[in-house]
């Protein structure tokens, strides 16, 4: 604990930890053999200069930076939370940017900020599963944000065929060097601007099952056994429509 106390006073401790974390991710990619299956999809979007919302679960982080087009500028929600924060750091040396909020206080701020950015054409990724779960089970922030802005919301994901699971909540993905690797598109979904609470739900729920089709697709794809999803169950009853994610 002391360790952990100390690494996160220490600012120039956080920065190497994250350039090494964002080496290992270089090395990764770099020495994967990797396949994009419905790369066509984001593809179409980013040739036509279209805005839209990439979603993927918390625990398929570490090699997302990769499926991404690198002239189009993308901001990640990130949350303020102490994990957040070397997120925020780590993604960064991808020049990826980040909008900085949670399911606190700060996140009606954060979807505010979201759709300004939806709306002058660039593009949010968010896990719709952050930051605290339940494991791969949509909260409603991305539906919402996806009506105000009018955008539609595209699902991702990455598999590999060498991996560390942790046993942390979100069953996080550690991807090993010298892999064979896969990043899959799902297809866009779109929310009505009049939806009402029970379109949200359903968009909802239809966001959670395409998220889990196409980590379900990847994994296959790679020979590996998917991590499954936190029981039902143990959705939160309340789970707010604002955005949340690290």
């Amino acid at each position: 604990m002391f360790v952990i106390k100390w690494i996160a006073a220490n600012d120039r401790v956080r920065s190497a930890l994250c350039w090494l974390g964002a080496c290992y991710i270089r090395l990764v990619f770099a020495t994967g053999r990797w396949q994009v299956v419905r790369g066509d999809i984001p593809a179409r979007f980013w040739d036509e200069g279209r805005p839209f919302i990439l979603a993927f679960w918390h625990g398929r982080l570490l090699l997302m930076p990769y499926c991404w087009r690198s002239s189009a500028a993308m901001n990640m929600l990130i949350s303020h939370h102490r994990d957040g924060e070397l997120i925020a750091k780590t993604i960064g040396h991808f020049d990826l940017g980040t909008v900085r909020g949670s399911s606190g206080k700060s996140g009606a701020g954060a979807l505010r900020q979201m759709v300004r950015t939806l709306k002058a054409g660039d593009h949010v990724g968010i896990t719709p599963d952050g930051p605290r779960g339940p494991r791969m089970r949509a909260n409603a922030g991305a539906v919402t944000v996806a009506r105000l802005a009018g955008v539609p919301i595209i699902p991702a994901t990455f598999a590999t065929s060498r991996r560390k699971v942790l046993g942390s909540w979100d069953r996080f993905v550690i991807a090993k060097p010298f892999a064979r690797g896969v990043f899959v598109w799902g297809y866009p979904l779109d929310v009505a601007p009049d939806a009402d609470g029970a379109a949200l739900e359903t968009a909802r729920a239809e966001l959670e099952t395409r998220l889990n089709a196409v980590t379900e697709e990847a994994d296959r794809l790679v020979g590996q056994t998917t991590i499954a999803p936190a029981p039902p169950a143990s959705l939160v009853a309340d789970s707010a429509p604002s955005p949340s994610t690290q």
